[in-house]
C-alpha cells in the first residue's frame, strides 16, 4: 500500500489497538481472541488495526479488510527498546504484509546499538517501500524520526520513557500533539492514554491524521479497573 493510499484509508478515523500479552486475561497461546476484537472494531467503523505478533497479525488479516500497523514486542537482554527493536522483527513483519510497521524511536538502546535515526535509515535502505511509524516519547524523538525519513510519528511512548516517565498524565498529552502537528510535516498518528471519545476528537482537532485507541476499547480488565477505582474513590470521599 502506498503512503497516499494509507492516509486516505485512515484520515480522520479510529485505529483500534488489538493486543494481549502473556499474563493478561484475553491472552491465549493458540490465539483467536484478537481477530474477534479486530472484527468488532471494523464493524464499529474503525479505519485500521494496530496489533502485536505474527500470529495475531496473520489471523487478523484473514478476518478484517483494514490496513494493519504491525509490531513485535520483544525484550533483548541488556537493551531497553522492546517495540520492534531489531531488523529481525522488521523482516518478519514485512513478510506478513503489514501496511505499516511501528518501531521504537525513543533514546532507548536497541540490538546493534543503533540510534533511532540510524535504525530508520537501515530499514528504509533494506525496504524502501515499507511504511514506518515512529513510536515516540518526546518532540525531539518525533523531530529526529521525521528528519531520518519516517512516514508517520506517534505519541505512543510519551510518559513512559524519558524525563516525564515518573509523572504519567491520566489523559492524552495535547500539548505535545499540538507541537508536533504545527512544527513537523510528517503526519501524526496520536496514541497514548486516549480514554474517551472526546479525547480522540480533540486529537483530530489538533491536527492528528488519525488516533489509536487500545486499552479503552480492547482491554476489559483495564476498563473495569477504572470503574472500580472511581467507585472506591467516591466511597472514600463519602466516609
Amino acid at each position: 500500500m502506498t503512503k497516499e493510499a494509507f492516509i486516505s484509508c485512515i484520515k480522520g478515523g479510529l485505529i483500534v489497538s488489538c493486543q494481549a500479552l502473556p499474563g493478561e486475561p484475553l491472552y491465549r497461546p493458540e490465539g483467536g481472541i484478537m481477530p474477534l476484537m479486530a472484527k468488532a472494531a471494523e464493524e464499529a467503523g474503525a479505519k485500521g488495526i494496530r496489533c502485536n505478533g505474527i500470529r495475531d497479525i496473520t489471523d487478523i488479516k484473514t478476518k478484517v479488510n483494514l490496513p494493519v500497523i504491525g509490531i513485535i514486542k520483544k525484550n533483548y537482554e541488556g537493551f531497553g527498546a522492546y517495540i520492534t527493536p531489531s531488523m529481525d522483527e522488521v523482516d518478519q513483519l514485512v513478510a506478513v504484509g503489514c501496511e505499516v510497521i511501528a518501531i521504537d524511536c525513543t533514546p532507548l538502546s536497541r540490538p546493534g546499538n543503533l540510534t533511532a535515526s540510524e535504525y530508520i535509515r537501515a530499514i528504509k535502505k533494506k525496504y524502501p517501500h515499507q511504511l514506518l511509524m515512529a513510536d515516540c516519547a518526546s518532540f525531539e524523538d518525533a523531530y529526529n524520526a521525521a528528519a531520518a525519513g519516517i512516514d508517520f510519528v506517534g505519541t505512543t511512548m510519551n510518559g513512559y520513557v524519558g524525563d516525564n516517565s515518573a509523572t504519567i498524565l491520566d489523559g492524552p498529552n495535547y500539548q505535545l500533539a499540538r507541537k508536533i502537528t504545527t512544527s513537523i510535516a510528517v503526519p501524526l498518528i496520536a496514541e497514548g492514554r486516549i480514554h474517551r471519545p472526546e479525547d480522540a476528537a480533540e486529537m483530530l482537532r489538533l491536527g492528528a491524521l488519525a488516533v489509536v485507541v487500545g486499552g479503552a476499547i480492547t482491554r476489559p480488565k483495564e476498563i473495569a479497573e477504572r470503574f472500580v477505582h472511581a467507585i472506591n474513590t467516591s466511597a472514600e470521599s463519602r466516609n
